[in-house]
């Protein structure tokens, strides 16, 4: 039997939200994450897991209205380097929590869209956006995803050799 498009887009999904498979998944990377070390950052490195994890929202959020409006372009006047930028007046546990909470509901709400579409969704072409198939989209935004997660376990590792307290 072969797999559909739809099941590979909701294992890649899985991945990167809450299934330990070949990587560790954004959810068990930052449930044990505290506010010090969601905004710590390495000499030289430009982003924080909290940044990060803003960057993933933003995006994963985007190209969710685009699916769900059918590719209604939206005017971006947001440069990708404000997509990592803090909120400074929400650095607490509660914006924290916020935080990890929306990018949760985000992956949630991308499996919910792609299992229950039309298969002809996925395979749509979005032309304002070089033509490209949603399915093609849809599983680059989850290399995307794989990518800073492996930047925010990364970082995780780093942050065992200093003491928070």
């Amino acid at each position: 039997m072969m797999t559909s498009v739809r099941e590979v887009l909701l294992d890649q999904l899985a991945a990167c939200h809450n299934d330990e498979s070949w990587f560790k998944s954004s959810k068990t990377i930052l449930e044990d994450i505290s506010v010090a070390e969601a905004i710590w950052k390495t000499e030289g490195n430009s982003s924080s897991v909290w940044e990060i994890a803003n960057h993933l929202i933003f995006w994963n959020e985007m190209w969710l209205r685009r699916f769900i409006n059918d590719d209604i372009v939206e005017e971006n006047k947001i440069e990708n380097d404000e997509t990592f930028e803090l909120d400074h007046t929400k650095i607490n546990e509660k914006g924290w929590n916020e935080t990890k909470l929306r990018l949760h509901v985000g992956f949630l709400e991308w499996r919910d869209m792609i299992s229950n579409c039309e298969v002809s969704k996925l395979e749509r072409r979005i032309p304002s956006y070089f033509n490209a198939q949603w399915w093609n989209v849809i599983s680059n935004l989850c290399i995307h995803n794989a990518y800073h997660i492996g930047q925010m376990m990364l970082l995780k590792k780093l942050m065992k050799q200093i003491d928070f307290n």
